[in-house]
Formats: structure tokens, C-alpha cells, sequence
């Protein structure tokens, strides 16, 4: 007990994501329930401007001062990292860009910061793969840019499929089956994992049956960039709650 009666309570950490309007954003807490007590995640929405799954869109989507108007109330939320929660609004700035914006988003909350676009890649090289099939919403042209990503990173992409979603609002609507039957039609029997980008979709409540659907390591963005977010703050989570990433 304190002095004044009060009980010392001890938080776990927390790590904050700056997420793009309002789309899937339900699957954070549902990760963070899935979790136990390994972290908190606070989330705080930023402007989305259009929505668009457009190149110029995304780019000022993704634009610093959009990301940088998010991180005081993450902040205030005790947030130790911070972590962009958008895949395509990090891709499209290209491997170089989506750097710069990283750097820009470290240095306007002045704590550890990633992107999800990132946090695919580091997932991808956790797990060891070489070979990737990338099953995504977007349109193919917008799509191909993540695929440019992944190679720049040294990762192989053996096939890729976009979907022509051109929305979030609309990627939001999908349900299990929708997302089950994108993870078998995006996999490749070359493929030793199956991608599927885009934070705007649900995926947390079926991580396991994804991995099951097409016997492989399925990474999803809202399920990477929650590990992302984690392997800042320098922790891990063991078990089934993030699938094969945390096997």
C-alpha cells in the first residue's frame, strides 16, 4: 500500500499505433486481450483524408504532418513506441521513404517507431522464409508496390494477387469467409508463407484457421504490426495468439 491507502498497481507497457481512420481497428483490443498481460494497446486515429487505395492519396495519407498530429495523445496514453498502422500508407514512399518516415515519426514522439510495412519484413525474416505469395485487397497496381517493398528487403515474392478494393470503408466489411478465401486464393504451392497487407481488415479473430486453411505461416498487417510494436519494447508472446510469429 502507498502512504495514502491507495494500492501500487504495476501497468504493463504500452505501445501506441497511430491508425488510419476507422476501419478494423477492433482487432487491437481483441490482440491485446489474446495477449494477456503483455502490453497495452493504445490506438489513436489519424486524419485518413481520402480513402483511397490511390498512390497520391496514400502518399499524403502517410504524410508526416498527419502522422506527427497523432503523437501527443499516444503519448498521454504512456506509449513507449509507436508504431504506424498502415501498410500501404508506408510502402508506396518506397524503401527509402518509408525509412524517412519512420525517422520523421522517432523524432515527433521522440520514442522507438516502425510502420507496418516494416513490420512485415521483420516477421518475414523472424520466421526464416525466403519465398512469399502476397494475397492483398488492393488494387494490382498499388499491390505491386508492396511487392517492390518485400524484394527490396531481400524477400522473393512468388506471386501476387490484388483484389481491386479500391476503399478501406469496403475492405472493412469483409468477414471470415472473404478473408479465408483471399489467403487461399493469394497462396502459391512455391510460397512458404502467404502475406496479406492492409490494416483496414479484419484478421485477428482467425489467425489460426488462416494458417490452417493453407498450411502455412499466414502474416497479417494488424497481427504484424502488434508484433512489431512488441519487439520494441523488447518483449515476445509465446503461444498461439499470433499464430506461427509467435510459435
Amino acid at each position: 500500500m502507498t502512504p495514502g491507502g491507495a494500492r501500487n498497481h504495476t501497468w504493463p507497457p504500452a505501445v501506441g499505433f497511430l491508425y488510419p481512420g476507422h476501419s478494423a481497428e477492433d482487432d487491437y483490443p481483441r490482440l491485446e486481450a489474446l495477449l494477456g498481460c503483455a502490453a497495452r494497446l493504445p490506438v489513436v486515429h489519424t486524419d485518413i483524408g481520402e480513402d483511397a487505395h490511390r498512390v497520391d492519396a496514400l502518399l499524403e495519407m502517410g504524410s508526416a504532418e498527419r502522422l506527427a498530429a497523432g503523437v501527443a495523445g499516444l503519448k498521454r496514453r504512456g506509449a513507449r513506441a509507436v508504431v504506424w498502422a498502415c501498410t500501404s500508407g508506408s510502402f508506396v514512399f518506397g524503401w527509402d521513404g518509408a525509412h524517412a518516415q519512420v525517422r520523421a515519426l522517432a523524432e515527433a514522439s521522440r520514442l522507438p517507431a516502425s510502420s507496418t510495412s516494416f513490420a512485415f519484413v521483420h516477421a518475414v525474416r523472424a520466421l526464416r522464409v525466403a519465398r512469399v505469395a502476397v494475397a492483398a485487397t488492393y488494387p494490382e497496381d498499388v499491390a505491386a508496390h508492396f511487392t517492390s517493398f518485400l524484394e527490396a528487403a531481400g524477400a522473393e515474392v512468388v506471386a501476387m494477387r490484388g483484389s481491386g478494393v479500391v476503399t478501406a470503408a469496403e475492405v472493412a466489411t469483409w468477414g471470415r469467409e472473404d478473408v479465408l478465401a483471399l489467403a487461399r486464393a493469394g497462396d502459391h504451392p512455391d510460397a512458404e508463407a502467404v502475406l496479406i497487407p492492409d490494416t483496414a481488415l479484419h484478421t485477428a479473430a482467425w489467425l489460426p484457421e488462416l494458417e490452417a486453411a493453407v498450411g502455412k505461416p499466414v502474416l497479417t498487417a494488424n497481427q504484424v504490426t502488434v508484433w512489431e510494436g512488441l519487439r520494441l519494447l523488447g518483449r515476445s508472446v509465446t503461444g498461439p495468439a499470433l499464430g506461427a510469429l509467435s510459435a
